[in-house]
């Protein structure tokens, strides 16, 4: 029907409508194939370590085993024939003070969405790391394409790659109807956004929501909007094994979006797991970390452990640090100095929201002794004290009397 339905602004309704039937017997066709629960399947259940995840996702034999070596040091099985590394390999790469848990997961083929290769563990598992390492091969991409299978599988789970959410609110309610208000001109949803959006929503049987768009969208991100589900990840593109192709082939690959070229077997930009190298650099960039230095008040900073903040997980601001440090540091917090490029002067006195830059350095104040009785939540943060002391002073007495009658 969409092939045959002419692209203009009078069929755009016709045609949204379409994309959201479409959407939604998709989304329920996978629900129905993954069953109502499962996990990550044995062999891909890992736990999570270090300051970020980064999952390697590509086609079997494209390198990733050699990869995953080559940038932590950890040995995983490589071989000349197909599917090698069956689970998932985890690593730890150390990189300007940080460390990157590095997942090798097993090569996976088209349909993958749908199940055939084990292609819903893997899936499964790229959803819940902070970034994805899309392995090609530069020798085989000109003819098999694939770098667009790929982004169609994981677009077909719901991870969006190298997109932010939609800047649109929906509230859901129990009655009133749909409201549909936007701040901007609606250019991408035909002459009539409101009854497109309307369509869509009755679609997904939602009959009462108020919708604010507070940017230009498309059918397709109104559908990732209701659905709520999407995962929405950095994607880094490395096409290996370019010693097997022209200088040609190597710049038009390397012009690619969110491309990098290298070779892990000659050591094209990517280094050994001691190493700096291009490779590294860009991965830090996407898992968008940044080094804290703290110090203390009379004391020089200490420059040899940073604390890493990344900001696809708790964001890179004061607050972020606090609670990565203690969370009684954060509920004691009074003002944090700040020496850094992310200071208008040094040192600037700050709260908790001040966005902090990498190699910041920060000093926490805390509430004194008087600030903290004035609190209004003092006499409950003292009475719980109190509580676990007595509470731990109860058990050791009772274990001692076990021990005495034993």
């Amino acid at each position: 029907e969409m092939a045959r339905t002419q692209k203009n602004k009078a069929t755009n309704y016709h045609l949204g409508t379409l994309k959201a039937k479409i959407a939604k017997l998709r989304n329920d066709l996978l629900v129905e194939q993954g069953g109502g629960g499962g996990g990550g399947g044995e062999g891909f259940d890992v736990a999570r370590l270090g300051d970020a995840r980064i999952a390697l996702i590509g086609f079997p034999s494209v390198g990733k085993s050699s990869l995953l070596g080559q940038l932590t040091g950890t040995k995983s099985e490589a071989a000349a024939y197909e599917f090698t590394t069956l689970t998932c390999i985890p690593g730890t790469m150390k990189y300007k003070g940080s460390k990157v848990q590095v997942l090798d997961l097993p090569g996976i083929i088209e349909g993958a969405a749908q199940g055939k290769g084990r292609g819903r563990e893997v899936i499964a598992v790229a959803r819940n790391a902070d970034a994805i390492l899309i392995v090609l091969d530069a020798g085989k991409e000109g003819l098999n394409r694939h770098r667009e299978i790929l982004e169609t599988e994981l677009e077909t789970v719901g991870i969006r790659l190298n997109q932010r959410p939609p800047n649109v609110t929906l509230t859901k309610k129990t009655t009133g109807g749909i409201k549909f208000a936007s701040t901007i001109p609606l250019t991408k949803l035909g002459p009539d956004p409101v009854k497109v959006a309307t369509q869509v929503l009755r679609e997904y049987k939602v009959s009462n929501a108020d919708i604010l768009a507070r940017e230009d969208i498309t059918v397709d991100q109104l559908v990732d909007v209701i659905q709520g589900n999407r995962q929405y990840k950095p994607c880094l593109y490395l096409y290996n094994k370019i010693d097997t192709v022209t200088i040609e082939e190597i710049d038009q690959l390397a012009r690619q979006p969110h491309s990098i070229v290298g070779s892990v077997a000659k050591g094209f930009n990517i280094g050994e797991a001691d190493e700096d190298d291009p490779l590294k650099a860009k991965m830090w960039e996407y898992l968008g970390l940044t080094r804290i230095y703290t110090k203390r008040r009379g004391v020089q900073p200490d420059l040899e452990e940073p604390v890493v903040l990344s900001q696809i997980r708790k964001g890179t601001a004061v607050k972020s640090l606090c609670a990565n440090v203690s969370s009684t540091m954060l509920r004691d917090f009074n003002f944090a100095l700040v020496w850094g490029t992310s200071a208008k002067h040094s040192p600037q006195r700050c709260g908790l929201g001040h966005q902090l830059d990498d190699e910041d350095v920060v000093q926490i104040v805390t509430k004194t002794n008087n600030q903290q009785r004035q609190d209004k939540n003092y006499q409950k943060t003292v009475q719980g004290f109190s509580d676990k002391y007595h509470k731990k002073k109860l058990e050791a007495k009772k274990h001692k009397q076990t021990k005495l009658r034993g």
